[in-house]
């Protein structure tokens, strides 16, 4: 029998009950799922021990990067594969990493994520096309110490996969509003330790640039109704960020 390398899928999760099955079900591929959750209420836990993942819970938050290092940490395998509760990776691009980690002719590929918007794909504003770096082999990646927005670094060559993840990221609008919410406080968190300065007329002044940006720079009008709710929604988290950023201590 020829020995593949081996694949870690690795995961940070708090309260996914709802969308973990799916997650863990397209990961059947990988040689083995690590868990590190953040304290769940819900059957998150339960639903990662029962698909066999390494599951660990974590009694702080340090952050997004911070402990998505700490799966990375815990993983065994050759190659890492990072991925999140709302996304799903279909047959083809299974295959295509399993291939890609066969031939090993790079240290990190970057996957293009196909995501949804209140039961929408976007394909404009911005959201497509969305390469982000996520498979790595595991002795070359780090994770960023970035509280929010943070990334998978690699030291060597990077490629691109040509097949699709996919990404159900915002639902509802109570999601949309609360996701919102979450990510503009830390990331002003963030920008507040490196001394940036923000307030209420940066607020406004980069709301309306980032509604610019998305909805006509980028062409999210083209995807209707919801290219302009999701621009709107990033207006909206960009305005709350830069006055968090300028008001709060």
């Amino acid at each position: 029998m020829t020995n593949h390398p081996r694949l870690s899928a690795i995961l940070i999760t708090k309260n996914e009950a709802a969308d973990l099955p799916e997650c863990l079900a397209s990961l059947r591929f990988c040689d083995e799922i690590v868990v590190v959750d953040s304290g769940s209420t819900d059957a998150t836990v339960e639903i990662a021990k029962a698909a066999g993942a390494v599951v660990r819970v974590s009694e702080d938050w340090p952050g997004f990067g911070p402990q998505k290092q700490r799966a990375l940490d815990l993983a065994t395998g050759d190659f890492v594969l990072s991925i999140d509760a709302d996304e799903r990776i279909p047959e083809d691009l299974a295959e295509e990493i399993r291939a890609a980690i066969a031939n090993g002719a790079a240290a990190g590929w970057r996957i293009d994520r196909l995501s949804s918007f209140l039961g929408k794909f976007l394909r404009h504003g911005g959201w497509s096309p969305d390469r982000i770096l996520r498979l790595a082999r595991r002795d070359a990646a780090r994770f960023t110490a970035d509280r929010v927005h943070e990334r998978l670094e690699v030291a060597g060559p990077v490629a691109d996969l040509s097949a699709r993840m996919i990404h159900h990221s915002y639902r509802s609008i109570d999601e949309v509003l609360d996701k919102g919410r979450r990510y503009a406080l830390a990331s002003a968190a963030e920008r507040r330790g490196r001394g940036k300065r923000g307030g209420l007329l940066a607020a406004i002044l980069r709301a309306k640039w980032a509604f610019v940006r998305h909805y006509v720079l980028k062409a999210g009008f083209l995807d209707g109704a919801h290219g302009f709710v999701a621009a709107l929604a990033k207006a909206q988290e960009t305005f709350w960020r830069w006055l968090a950023v300028g008001w709060e201590k």
